[in-house]
């Protein structure tokens, strides 16, 4: 029955065209820092729904069955394609007055937040929600349609062919050389101090800051810096900051559906 729900869910939300990811490797990043700031009742019930330390090891799954057929209307769950040149409040209108084309992910968010919230128990919807959140801090993730989120822009790395999007995906979160663990680690021990007693951004402020640093990777390719190391240097700090802010996000939500 669950999956059933989960299914018609799927439909009600239309979803038909096919998107990336933050890599494995972030996806998991994400999920153990989150996993670092549940609280223990919220530890608890979603390792009863997944297995001990479960989130992490399914939190690639929505990537892994993309091309499934039991699944084929989650394919543009994963991004939120938006122009460039949008004002603060036109980003933060797009998340409740969603846009008609260009990906569902606001719209899945949503729609999972509330099944969770009517069965807490929803498997599928739970695994879902948890690699969404982590899509929604991903900068390459609200980028522009045309370039189906910087995929169509070539570029190099260290002498080796790939794109924009699955640098951010992919490039710079290997570039640190670090496993998830010892990833997540890193970010808590340089994050938490300063974050400690502090509120946690909306979600629209949240959005905001990734647009805008949508918006710096786009100015960035305008110097045409072919250098690695400069682009590791200007964006290191954006995307270790994206992971872990969406870890603490991820662990709210799940705090306050599970407490």
């Amino acid at each position: 029955m669950k999956q059933k729900r989960i299914i018609v869910l799927l439909f009600v939300l239309g979803l038909v065209l096919p998107s990336f990811a933050w890599g494995p490797k972030g996806h998991r990043i994400v999920a153990e820092v989150a996993y670092n700031h549940m609280s223990k009742k919220a530890i608890k019930q979603v390792d009863a729904i997944l297995g001990t330390h479960g989130m992490i090891m399914w939190v690639n799954w929505p990537d892994e069955i993309k091309s499934d057929t039991v699944y084929p209307y989650s394919f543009n769950w994963h991004f939120q394609n938006l122009d460039g040149g949008l004002s603060d409040s036109a980003v933060v209108a797009t998340m409740t007055d969603y846009p008609k084309e260009g990906g569902k992910l606001w719209r899945a968010v949503d729609s999972l937040q509330v099944e969770l919230k009517r069965d807490r128990y929803n498997h599928d919807a739970l695994v879902f929600f948890i690699h969404l959140i982590g899509d929604t801090y991903c900068p390459m993730h609200l980028a522009h349609a045309d370039d189906r989120g910087g995929n169509k822009i070539k570029l190099m790395w260290f002498g080796a062919p790939t794109n924009l999007h699955r640098i951010w995906d992919e490039n710079l979160i290997d570039s640190r050389g670090f496993s998830y663990t010892e990833y997540a680690k890193f970010l808590n021990d340089r994050f938490d101090k300063a974050h400690k007693n502090k509120p946690l951004p909306s979600r629209a402020e949240d959005a905001v800051v990734t647009y805008h640093i949508v918006e710096a990777i786009y100015a960035y390719q305008t110097l045409n810096d072919t250098n690695t190391y400069h682009y590791i240097y200007r964006f290191k700090n954006d995307m270790e900051w994206q992971l872990y802010e969406a870890g603490l996000r991820l662990a709210s939500l799940l705090n306050e559906i599970y407490k």
